[in-house]
């Protein structure tokens, strides 16, 4: 059974459904239109196929290797109606977003000697903690023992914000006061996290990005102090970026990417933009997996990124 079939549920599909529903009727379905009764793919068709992209912040370079791939296509196997052209773009558009590196499984945690170690970046407002207490959630759910460190000192909102979050979801926040240091505040976290038995440690970071050289050098000394505890750690760093930002989130990523190493991207906010197709080109233009979405209010609307569930959704299908 495939990872779509097996894990993506009828509740999930129709979260995914809902949560990009302003990208796919203001910008998906223009590419719909396009197509709408041609017997032939003409120039025509292909530019506003093109614009539509664009226009949903899928981004000038994916979006002209998606079109280049659609004309060899078109050419080799002489495609002919609309139909048959909306499976290749779903086609094209789903295997561009793919990255095996970054497929799990339900929110199962990979297998590691002691605690598995989540280390969270992003500036603020993108929904950083938000997503951290939707994963404290998730994880809960599948039956994890977790603790969440509050390692963003430097803004007082963002301890106090992690600490409502691990009332909402009964899951045990180490923090210090505001201005402590940030490696302190992970160190701690992580002997919490081994003297408990944790099974994952999910570390809030500042997400300050206008100095690269000093963000470079906190994190590393973050890494530093959480490698001592755990050897290891952290074993992923994810980035939040904020969907309804478009090409900013894309450039955003870029920024961190060139700061420190990421392992993994959430992108939040899908739900309140038609901007949607930005996840297509951030996942083409990054070595980076897309890992998480979200997609609503909801404790469960943070999802699993799926290519091919996303890619489905794009096209009602």
């Amino acid at each position: 059974m495939s990872f779509f079939s097996k894990f993506f549920t009828r509740d999930k599909k129709e979260s995914l459904d809902q949560g990009l529903e302003k990208t796919r009727s203001s910008v998906f379905e223009k590419i719909t239109r396009a197509v709408a009764g041609k017997s032939t793919v003409d120039d025509d068709v292909l530019d506003e196929i093109e614009e539509a992209l664009i226009s949903s912040d899928v981004g000038l370079d994916t979006t002209v290797k998606i079109i280049e791939a659609l004309e060899e296509r078109v050419a080799r196997d002489k495609v002919m109606g609309e139909n048959e052209l909306m499976d290749m773009l779903y086609e094209i558009i789903s295997n561009l977003m793919k990255h095996e590196a970054g497929t799990w499984e339900d929110f199962e945690l990979p297998k590691t000697e002691g605690p598995y170690v989540l280390m969270v970046v992003g500036v603020n407002g993108v929904g950083k903690t938000t997503t951290i207490g939707k994963l404290a959630h998730q994880f809960k759910q599948k039956g994890y023992n977790l603790v969440l460190g509050a390692a963003d000192t430097f803004r007082a909102a963002a301890i106090e914000q992690l600490v409502v979050w691990g009332e909402r979801t009964g899951v045990p926040v180490v923090k210090q006061q505001m201005g402590s240091d940030p490696a302190s505040v992970a160190f701690d976290t992580l002997q919490h996290a081994v003297s408990k038995g944790a099974d994952l440690a999910i570390i809030d970071t500042a997400g300050r990005l206008h100095n690269k050289t000093n963000l470079m050098q906190e994190l590393s000394k973050v890494r530093r102090v959480m490698d001592k505890v755990i050897p290891g750690a952290p074993h992923e760093v994810l980035l939040v970026l904020d969907g309804s930002t478009g090409q900013n989130a894309l450039l955003q990523a870029k920024a961190f990417a060139e700061a420190t190493q990421i392992t993994s991207l959430a992108v939040t906010k899908l739900d309140g933009t038609a901007k949607g197709g930005v996840v297509i080109g951030i996942s083409d233009q990054l070595n980076i997996p897309v890992k998480f979405i979200g997609v609503g209010e909801g404790m469960g609307d943070l999802q699993l990124f799926n290519p091919q569930a996303f890619a489905s959704s794009l096209f009602n299908k």
